[in-house]
């Protein structure tokens, strides 16, 4: 009996996936190294396009990466943006009493808050790790579609989560802007067009040196 071609695998693909995997884990370890987190997280490439409905991306701080995810990375700094977020999560989600139980309900209740938190703590990983903050930016634009309102929505619009990243580097690591690797990157380019306005909140709270937390759109 012969195996259906349509479900064959090659050597190339498993030697691709093999390639994947690898060097995730290079970029996944550099980045627990690099911040000293004492937790042992494990990194998983999963070749399903995406997540199933009701399916854990984080069990026993175990981060899996699906192939649609991958697709949309253009270099390291991209895959350690990614992966720094979620080790965020991981790391959040298994700390404090009861083996992080309380922290989980915590960020449970309020998803909004904690995606910003998780968002600037992802910037924090990725520069102590040696990796440019800006490819968290441009990761996040080609990866989450804008909805047209997050008022019923767990999650943050995509335009407040950029300002939101784009305001701590300024304040925090305002070299990676002077010095702009991205300048001329086109999804860089993009969220540059996009953010107009909320960048010219930014510019006005800086104007006014002012301390007061900017509602971005």
């Amino acid at each position: 009996m012969s195996l259906n071609r349509s479900f064959a695998v090659s050597d190339s693909d498993i030697l691709q996936d093999i390639k994947i995997q690898n060097h995730i884990d290079e970029v996944g370890l550099k980045l627990l190294n690099a911040n000293k987190i004492d937790r042992r997280i494990v990194f998983v490439y999963d070749k399903k396009d995406k997540k199933i409905k009701g399916e854990p991306s984080l069990t026993k701080r175990q981060v899996v990466v699906y192939k649609e995810v991958v697709n949309h990375i253009s270099d390291d700094n991209e895959i350690a943006a990614m992966l720094s977020s979620e080790i965020c999560k991981a790391t959040e989600a298994h700390s404090g009493p009861l083996n992080g139980i309380v922290s989980s309900v915590q960020v449970k209740f309020a998803p909004k808050k904690y995606e910003i938190f998780f968002d600037k703590k992802s910037v924090d990983l990725l520069v102590k790790a040696g990796y440019n903050p800006l490819a968290l930016i441009t990761f996040i634009n080609k990866s989450y579609p804008q909805k047209r309102s997050d008022k019923i929505s767990t999650h943050n619009l995509t335009s407040k989560r950029l300002a939101n990243i784009y305001e701590y580097i300024y304040f925090q690591y305002p070299y990676f802007l002077a010095n702009n690797e991205y300048i001329n990157n086109d999804s860089y380019q993009n969220f540059l067009l996009n953010s107009f306005d909320n960048r010219k909140k930014l510019e006005m709270k800086i104007y006014k040196n002012s301390k007061e937390r900017i509602k971005y759109e």
